[in-house]
Parts: C-alpha cells; structure tokens; sequence
C-alpha cells in the first residue's frame, strides 16, 4: 500500500512538474503591439515592419511583433498613454507631442536650432542623443532610437509665404506642443492644435489656412491638393523617437533587450536611407503637381529667427549649456 502511495505521489509530482513546464515553455513566447500613424509605404512603417522582422528573427521567434499602420491604435498623444501604461508595447512618435510627457525635448526642436541635417545627426548620434533618449525612463518609457523627419516647413491655401508678414493671420495647425504653438503665435499667424488625419478637411473646409510638416508628410496625406504654397523656411528639424513601454521592458531578459535595441539601431538606419529616398520623391511629385514653392527673401530668415527669442529664453531656460553645445556641433 506504501509503495502504491509513494508511486501515485511521484507521478503526480511529474504530471505536475511536465504542465509547469509546458506553461513556462508558452510564457516565453510573446506577442506584441506596434503602433505607426503612418501608411503602409511611408518610411517610418516600413522601418516598424523592419524592426519586427529582426526582433523576430534575433529570438528565434519568441517575441513577435505586430504592427498596426495607419493611426489604427490612436493618435500620437493616445499612444504614448498607451505606452505608459503598457496597452501598447512599442511606438515611433515625433518628439513634438512627446515633449508634452518630457519638457527637456523642447530643446532638441527649437526653431532654427541647427544649420542643416548633418549637424543634428552629429548631436543625437552623440553623447547628447544619448542623454536624451535614456531621460524617457522616469515617464514610464524607454527610448531606442532616432528616426528621421527631416525639416518641416509651412504651407497654406492662401498665399505664398516669403516675409514675415505673409504669416500674420494665418490660421496653421500644429501638433498638440506648447513650443509649436508658441512658434506659430510668435510669427504673427494663430496656432490651431489638431490630430493629424483631421488635416486634410480641415485645409478643405476653411477650419484652417495652412500647417506645417516636411516633404513625404506634404505629399504622402495629398495635403498638396488643398494647401498649394509651400515655403523652404525650414523652421524646425523634429526628429522622431522609437520607443518601447517600461512595463513590457521590464519583461524582458538583458540578452533580450540588448537584441532590442540593436534591432531598433538596425531600423534606424534603414528609416534614414528611406526617408532620403522618399523626401526626393515627395518633392518631385508636390512640384510636378503645379505647387508654388517659395523660399524666403533675403534678410528674412533672420527676421524669423529674432520671433524665436522669447521661445529659446522660455523653453530653453536650464538648458543653455545643452543648446550652446549643439550649436558648436
């Protein structure tokens, strides 16, 4: 009868231990969410789908990554709450509504911040992109890597911008930020916050004049058809972020996460290459569409410049050494 007892018990013991090994074994596959508010085509996507792709094939499939394009998660702002609280796993968002969760990324998106595209690779590539993207912890988030989104410009329904007072009164949407809105009020013309697929009727239906984005965004939303001015002002270079929640980090191995972030550095690269290709194409096509394309007139650059002085003094305040060494860059 013992021996029954002690052989029942063991068997139980193993059952016991063979199910606890099945449920670890299906633990350590995992299945995540990536959000873009991007087209299928458009570089940042394809650089998410990249992104995946490598995760996928760097842990052997246990960590899989889905992505959903095209807004289908939410907006910008309702994903980074997501992220925080770990309904979504990864994003790429542009640090302009990002700085509404972290206010030190005002400074990297100051207007008229860099002389052009290759000083500020040289910044966020460096110990100071570094430094930025790891003060994302403490908002519950964790930053991987930079994209890019080239120089965003201004452009309207109304008129061809090339002074200062062409501005005033223009009614131009911005992304939900603070420093973006201020930057419009400051050139005389009134900021409009609004979500960005609400963009296009809003350019059709009169709610706003204009808005402001870069080459591929101009033309990948076929904002050109309703807003034909668009002035080279290049008033901001707003890069973008790739980032993952601390929640879903948290559950990761080091081995893991170091696979991460070399798969966010790899996508990266890809995103970069893209978006040089794209932004060719995008003005290519907004050009052969009869679009007046306009640039400054002499003198008048620094016209709106010296409009950003109260902007530097009230989002830069605290970081003038930070600024001062991206300016010597």
């Amino acid at each position: 009868m013992k021996k029954t007892l002690v052989a029942a018990t063991c068997a139980l013991l193993a059952a016991g231990l063979a199910l606890t090994g099945c449920k670890e074994k299906k633990a350590e596959k995992m299945v995540l969410r990536y959000a873009e508010n991007q087209a299928q085509d458009y570089p940042t996507t394809k650089a998410a789908y990249k992104f995946a792709e490598l995760v996928e094939q760097k842990t052997n499939g246990r960590i899989h990554i889905d992505v959903y394009h095209g807004g289908q998660l939410g907006d910008e702002k309702a994903v980074i709450e997501q992220l925080q609280f770990g309904a979504i796993d990864f994003t790429r968002v542009s640090i302009s509504p990002l700085s509404e969760f972290e206010k030190s990324l005002n400074v990297l998106q100051l207007p008229y911040l860099y002389k052009d595209a290759a000083q500020m690779w040289r910044v966020l590539d460096g110990s100071i992109g570094e430094k930025f993207l790891n003060s994302m912890d403490k908002n519950n988030l964790i930053g991987l890597s930079w994209f890019d989104a080239g120089a965003r410009n201004f452009y309207d329904s109304k008129r061809p911008i090339t002074k200062l007072s062409d501005m005033k009164g223009l009614k131009i949407r911005v992304q939900e930020s603070q420093l973006m809105m201020g930057m419009v009020a400051a050139l005389g013309a009134s900021a409009t916050p609004m979500a960005y697929g609400e963009v296009y009727s809003g350019l059709q239906t009169g709610v706003i004049d204009g808005a402001e984005n870069n080459w591929p965004s101009y033309d990948s939303v076929s904002h050109y058809e309703v807003a034909k001015y668009y002035v080279l002002d290049e008033h901001t270079r707003v890069p973008e972020m790739q980032l993952v929640s601390k929640l879903t980090w948290d559950k990761f191995s080091d081995s893991d996460k170091a696979i991460i972030k070399e798969c966010a550095k790899e996508s990266a690269k890809l995103e970069r290459e893209l978006w040089a290709a794209k932004e060719k194409v995008s003005e290519e096509k907004v050009r052969a569409a009869g679009c007046t394309i306009t640039e400054l007139e002499p003198g008048e650059k620094e016209k709106f410049q010296a409009a950003m002085a109260p902007l530097y003094a009230q989002f830069g305040a605290g970081y003038e050494d930070v600024i001062k060494n991206i300016q010597a860059q």
